[in-house]
């Protein structure tokens, strides 16, 4: 059934496709946006559009995600990232945009090398934690695995409501030959908030994700042309419609093996326009992962420098860090216009009801069975 494609003599790959590669076909019905309903829900915790933020320090401060979660979404600040390390974040920000202003996007890497090296603070991460609180928005927070175990405790502590348990690739069976890889399943269980994990990029890691537990999926590792480099570093890439097509496919199948449990499907790249988003969901996910559509935003704290939390890595980073144009339009414009920008690059979630509203869908999960084509 699969499109196999034979590379070489004994050996065949898959066909896969981009989010470019596919095209949303109109339905015989078009309604009114006013009509369409863009809200989802996570275990307890109701949205009022399917935007979850990449959780790099470039695009989230307490502040944006304050400010996102007024409007509807849900911000993630990263509890291994500079607010966590630094008590003054802003010169930290004014070290790289100066170090970016004279074009050596290396020395840009070490200096972010440089700031991750400093060690994690509770206190920092807590406070921060608490600005968000206090605001009555949902509070979530990026760990990676391999400091979960360490750090959760102090999060649930602060007050963290979701957790999102994200790295590069994340697997529900680490084989490790030293040390105790961090159990999944049993770690979810003894939680009382819910898990959003991943990245996957497959039906099989998708499935065994959702058996452990986890409230939602993460699909993709947040990759953007010309910002992340893990193809280029590590030879792995993740073909976004596919990739979120065979999640919810999983989502599917595990639904009806557990007679009614839904796990969320969240799409984390390749997600550069309005219509992107669209394509995201209408292929399967129940929201996505925004990072660098949301670095043109006056409340980012990059002020145009985009980077994933890739980046910092001491050993093998995967992420340059990049020079966008002048932040100049605020968070709300961003998300709901208007826009004079012909690129879907602004109104990003006014333009996904427009899409809803041409095709005849009143909602998420109805706009996930739109009809689609495959360019060429």
């Amino acid at each position: 059934m699969r499109d196999l494609v034979e590379i070489g003599m004994g050996r065949s790959a898959r066909r896969a496709y981009e989010l470019d590669d596919i095209e949303i076909i109109p339905s015989r019905r078009t309604r009114s946006s006013k009509d369409v309903s863009t809200s989802w829900q996570i275990d307890a915790y109701r949205f009022d559009i399917p935007l979850i933020t990449h959780p790099t320090d470039a695009v989230v401060s307490p502040r944006t995600a304050v400010a996102v979660g007024e409007l509807g979404g849900l911000g993630v600040i990263n509890a291994e990232g500079l607010w966590a390390r630094h008590g003054d974040v802003e010169d930290a920000m004014f070290r790289l945009t100066r170090a970016a202003e004279e074009d050596d996007p290396l020395a840009v890497t070490r200096l972010l090398q440089e700031l991750h090296a400093a060690p994690i603070q509770a206190d920092l991460i807590a406070e921060a934690i608490k600005q968000v609180r206090d605001s009555g928005v949902t509070v979530a927070v990026r760990v990676s695995p391999q400091r979960a175990a360490e750090l959760t405790p102090d999060l649930l502590a602060a007050g963290v409501e979701i957790l999102v348990l994200q790295g590069t690739i994340v697997s529900a069976e680490h084989v490790a030959r030293d040390g105790e890889p961090i159990n999944l399943k049993q770690f979810i269980a003894d939680l009382d908030v819910p898990v959003i994990a991943g990245g996957v990029g497959d039906y099989r890691t998708a499935m065994h994700l959702m058996r452990t537990g986890a409230a939602g999926v993460i699909v993709g590792y947040g990759h953007s042309s010309g910002v992340t480099t893990t193809d280029q570093v590590l030879g792995i890439g993740v073909p976004m419609a596919t990739a979120i097509a065979d999640a919810a496919a999983a989502r599917r199948d595990y639904l009806d093996e557990t007679g009614g449990r839904y796990v969320h499907v969240i799409a984390d790249g390749g997600v550069h326009s309005s219509g992107d988003i669209a394509k995201s969901i209408a292929c399967g996910a129940d929201a996505v992962m925004l990072g660098e559509p949301l670095s043109a935003a006056t409340e980012a704290p990059g002020q145009g420098l985009y980077w994933t939390s890739a980046a910092a890595h001491p050993s093998v980073p995967r992420s340059r860090v990049t020079v966008g144009a002048e932040a100049e339009v605020d968070l709300r414009t961003l998300l709901f216009g208007p826009s004079s920008d012909p690129d879907g690059a602004v109104n990003l979630f006014g333009a996904l009801k427009r899409a809803m509203a041409k095709t005849g869908y009143s909602d998420l999960k109805e706009f996930q069975k739109v009809g689609l084509t495959v360019r060429g």
